[in-house]
Order: structure tokens, then sequence, then C-alpha cells
């Protein structure tokens, strides 16, 4: 009875070994009432926040996937969207939006009530081409992504100028087509530099500190990495867009695993663009662009495939 017990929990092991050891928990969506979905954030209270990109809008849901509202329109008023690219939640709750074909950030109350906006078309300080990705760091400065200018600039969260790096080119902070942001409890700031299929990090204030990855689909590398997310436990998440699949590792880069293939069942993915923890970090919840849908995975949760099942099954006649 012993071995069939072991064999039992290695069938289960290997179910979960599948998504990187992150069980599959649901996902909602499809294209018809979310249209290739770029950025994906949790707030505070587990609410998910989703930037609808191609419907320019913001949607919000229970944990889960209920729907509870919806702002936005195609236009440049306040409160309207071109192509919202990211969306990030302030530790009082607030909604920040990666306004990308505007070449702006808005902010908004958890409802949507429009607060404020920043930004215009340049290559000045606070002024964007595409920003494509914004983030929160644990001082409240908020990180944009100037995906067209190639840099880095951030702000208090009220829009006020702090400071920038980063410039077109391959070499140490420098970026061809920056797109993800992501803050670290330490303070450190990862960016998916899309081009040159690499995450490069940086302290708070722009100094380098490291990078990984290189053009490929070796574990490590990427072909346009999008996404990027950092847990509570440091570690960071790569959303490996054209390779359909999420890889991870140490907050300094070393490989950790990864799952993810092109597909349209539980767990695979087409042409994920975006990630976002709960503040827990139990669950992640991904952007699968291209299917239109919200996926989320759960890592303290055992979850049986029919294989397994049907393997178990077989160990105990």
């Amino acid at each position: 009875m012993k071995n069939y017990v072991i064999a039992a929990t290695a069938a289960i092991t290997l179910a979960l070994a599948a998504f990187g050891n992150w069980a599959f928990e649901g996902q909602w969506g499809w294209s018809s009432s979310i249209n290739d979905p770029w950025g994906v954030a949790v707030a505070p209270g587990n609410n998910v926040y989703v930037a609808d990109t191609d419907n320019h809008q913001i949607q919000y849901f229970t944990a889960t996937g209920s729907f509870l509202g919806k702002w936005g329109s195609n236009g440049s008023a306040n409160g309207q969207f071109k192509y919202p690219a990211h969306v990030t939640v302030s530790p009082g709750g607030n909604i920040y939006v990666a306004d990308r074909d505007n070449h702006r950030i808005q902010y908004f109350t958890s409802t949507g009530s429009y607060l404020g906006a920043w930004g215009s078309y340049g290559t000045g300080n606070s002024q964007f081409e595409e920003p494509t990705g914004v983030a929160f760091a644990p001082s409240g400065n908020v990180y944009v992504v100037d995906g067209g200018n190639d840099r880095v600039q951030y702000f208090t969260a009220t829009g006020s100028y702090l400071g920038k790096w980063g410039s077109y080119g391959s070499g140490n902070g420098q970026f061809k087509s920056p797109f993800g942001i992501a803050v670290a409890p330490t303070g450190n700031v990862y960016v998916t530099d899309v081009n040159n299929d690499r995450v490069q990090y940086f302290t708070a204030t722009g100094s380098y500190l490291g990078q990984w990855g290189s053009s490929g689909s070796g574990n490590g590398q990427f072909h346009t990495a999008y996404g990027v997310a950092v847990a509570p436990d440091w570690n960071v998440y790569v959303v490996d867009t054209n390779l359909d699949r999420v890889q991870y590792f140490t907050s300094t880069g070393s490989y950790l695993g990864k799952w993810g293939s092109y597909g349209f069942g539980n767990g695979q993915f087409y042409e994920p663009k975006g990630l976002g923890f709960n503040v827990t970090g139990s669950r992640l919840y991904v952007a699968d662009s291209g299917n239109g849908l919200i996926q989320y995975f759960n890592r303290t949760m055992m979850t049986v495939t029919p294989a397994s099942l049907g393997r178990i099954k077989e160990l105990f006649k």
C-alpha cells in the first residue's frame, strides 16, 4: 500500500509540474467581452483590473472573474483611452492606466471616477511616446515605461516629475522598445527590454544592477518578453509573449521554472502580454491577450488532472 501512495503522490506532483508548480484555477473572458487584454493588476481587496486594450476601456472583476464594472471609451477626453496598455493599483486603491496612444498616464478611484492625468506627446521630461508600462514603488512613486523613447521616467503619485534613465541601444541601461515594468519590495525596478530579448533591473533611481536573457527558446531565453511582475517572495515572473509561456526567476535572474505553450486549453496561451499577483502572492493572473482571456493560477491549491486520476485508479486496482 505504501508504494501505491508514493506512486499516487508522484502522479499528482507531475500534474502540478506541468504548470511550473502552479495549478490552473480558472479563467474568464473570451473576445466577446474582453478584446486583446494587455495588462492586469490586483487591488488590495483582491478585485482584478484589466486593461481591455482593443475595447479602449478598463474592466474590473472579483478575484474569480465575476463582473463588477467598467469605464472608458475610444477618445482623448478625461476618462477615455486610446489603447490602454497597462494598469496598476496604488497602495490606497487608486487605479493608474498607461493610456498608450494618448501618450499620458490617467488615474481614477477604484470605481472609475476620474482623478487626474499627466503627459503629452514628445521627448521632454513628463512627455511620452506610447507609454506601455506603469508600476508603483513601495515609496509611493510611479514608474512609467516610455516605450517609444526607450526610457523609464518616474513621478510622484500625482505626476510631479522626479527623474528618468535610458536611451536607444543594447548596452547596460539602454533599451530597444521596453514594454513592461515592475518594482520589487526592495525598491529595485525590473524592465522587459523587448527587442533586446532581456530583462534589466535597476535601483529606484535608475542605477544599473544587472540583466538576464537572450534571443531563443531555451530556459531563460526570450522571444518578445512583454509583461513582468515581482512576487512577494521577490521572484520575478516574465511573460514570454511569442513563445506563449511564463518563465520565472530569482531576483537576480537565476532560472526557476516555466509553463505554457501555444493553444486554447487551460494553462495554454496565445500571445500573453501581462500578469499580476494578488497581495499574498498565492494567485497569479495572466492576460492571455490573443485568446481574449484572463487565466489565473494558484500555487497552494492541489489540482489533479483527469489523466492523473485515471493513473491513481489503476494503481489501486
